[in-house]
């Protein structure tokens, strides 16, 4: 599996390439799809382009990506994006258009009542466990950790030298994840090597404009679908071509 992550918090001075809109992010997803990514994860954004968690910015997404693309489309519960962890649960339970699946991140107050409430809707979790936090500690005493539908092992080390290893430790403190399939992927010039680790452990791995704006050699990504193209490279597997087509 490879996740394309679309945008993440960055706004418009993440560069033109970073899609913001419904619309635009919907023509990023469907080109990441034909280019082989398998799975979604997005940052629904105001006008203003900010993250939200409102259902009036999530649901035009949502709408938007599933009416071009055949795979599952998750969101960011990220704290950034509601700061409050009791105005954070309302507005998942507010929401009128679900993902399949929604990121969480352990070491964040009220992320248990929030993964919590997401499953209680039917929304697969993905228990983000951030490298540098308490994390996977909280996540091994929780008692929703074999409930979750996969662990985002995020590396948010940006350092090409040391990733690999930050990975490596982060791995180790997970330990077994309640036997949860776990997603790895960094960030910045960690990006690449802690993908190319992944592919080498055959674990699931995510890349996209969230993640980093250059390719492997330093040149500036163009689109979401450039870089999962190179990703499928780096991972070790041919990229496929896949046709667009609406949600089934």
């Amino acid at each position: 599996m490879i996740q394309v992550c679309l945008n993440g918090q960055r706004g418009a001075d993440g560069g033109a390439v970073v899609p913001l809109s419904p619309e635009a992010l919907a023509d990023s997803a469907a080109e990441a799809v034909a280019a082989g990514a398998t799975d979604i994860h997005v940052h629904p954004k105001t006008p203003c382009g900010q993250d939200s968690l409102s259902p009036r910015v999530l649901a035009p997404t949502l709408q938007a990506i599933r009416a071009r693309v055949p795979v599952p489309v998750g969101v960011t519960t990220g704290a950034w994006a509601e700061p409050d962890p009791v105005a954070r649960l309302d507005r998942v339970r507010s929401w009128t258009v679900l993902p399949d699946h929604a990121s969480v991140n352990w070491h964040e107050e009220g992320a248990e009542d929030v993964a919590a409430a997401l499953m209680e809707r039917g929304v697969g979790v993905e228990a983000g466990i951030w490298s540098g936090t308490d994390g996977a500690a909280r996540f091994a005493a929780s008692p929703l950790g074999p409930r979750v539908l996969r662990v985002l092992a995020e590396v948010t080390d940006p350092s090409a030298r040391t990733a690999e290893a930050t990975a490596r430790a982060l791995l180790a403190d997970l330990g077994p994840a309640f036997g949860r399939p776990v997603l790895l992927h960094g960030e910045d010039a960690g990006a690449w090597p802690v993908l190319r680790l992944a592919g080498r452990l055959g674990l699931a791995t995510r890349i996209g404009l969230e993640d980093t704006l250059t390719l492997p050699d330093g040149e500036r990504a163009l689109s979401n679908a450039r870089l999962v193209t190179e990703g499928l490279i780096q991972y070790g597997r041919k990229p496929e071509c896949r046709a667009e087509g609406p949600r089934r």
